[in-house]
């Protein structure tokens, strides 16, 4: 059996940070939204704070935790549901933002679920090579 061939590393620093932009971008399209662009109300409403969830991985994120991109891949569809109902429901401009709240849930999902693969699939090739150095060469049976 051979062993599985590492990652780049550039591949896994894109999805990083296609993941950190993409939840950057999404803060700013709720606020933005809400407040300025197509509020609810005339003035804002305090539907501007479900930016506030996506400041909490925000953190994981920079840090590089695979914890957090786990879960984010999980809670990310609760933003991208309230996209697709907007998105039907709704009258432009708010129409137009909401399928771009989908378009930024679909690439941060996708950066996330292949910066997890990717670096398992590191960890599995450096387990594996170390598994490998750690037993050394083969040696021939004696006579």
């Amino acid at each position: 059996m051979t062993a599985p061939l590492p990652v780049s590393d550039h591949a896994i620093a894109a999805t990083r940070w296609a993941a950190t932009g993409s939840v950057m971008a999404l803060i700013v399209l709720c606020l933005a939204w809400e407040l300025v662009l197509a509020p609810v109300r005339p003035g804002g409403s305090w539907i501007a704070l479900k930016a506030l969830p996506l400041c909490i991985p925000l953190a994981g994120l920079l840090k590089n935790r695979m914890y957090t991109y786990r879960w984010v891949s999980l809670v990310i569809w609760l933003y991208f549901t309230e996209g697709v109902v907007r998105g039907w429901g709704d009258k432009p401009p708010s129409q137009w933002l909401a399928w771009i709240e989908i378009l930024l849930c679909l690439v941060l999902f996708t950066a996330c679920t292949l910066h997890v693969r990717l670096r398992q699939r590191n960890a599995k090739a450096m387990a594996a090579r170390t598994q490998a150095s750690s037993e050394g060469p083969a040696q021939a049976p004696a006579a």
